[in-house]
């Protein structure tokens, strides 16, 4: 009997992570050729002290989205613009917004 509750345990736990994979995809809004999910993977190249590299996974992301469209909205949530500067060229984007 100790098995089905486990069994029962983990498919319980395999529906709510599912469920919530699900929602965080239906929440994501598209804006400027890219959706607020994948701006996500850039997050770490433009935030903190001492940011690390893009992973390719944001580059592609980068690549993709309109830079002047998204410059407003990463002007209203506080990051340095050297920093989205800095994510361009490293991703090898040659044209920078102004």
């Amino acid at each position: 009997m100790g098995k089905n509750n486990t069994k029962i345990l983990i498919t319980a736990l395999v529906m709510v992570v599912t469920a919530a994979m699900m929602i965080e995809e239906a929440t994501s809004i598209p804006i400027c050729g890219v959706n607020t999910n994948d701006l996500k993977k850039c997050s770490p190249a433009v935030t903190g002290n001492n940011p690390p590299p893009p992973t390719p996974q944001c580059c592609k992301v980068a690549k993709a989205a309109n830079l002047e469209c998204l410059c407003p909205y990463f002007t209203r949530s506080g990051l340095d613009p050297a920093k989205i500067k800095a994510l361009g060229t490293n991703c090898g984007i040659t044209k920078n917004p102004s």
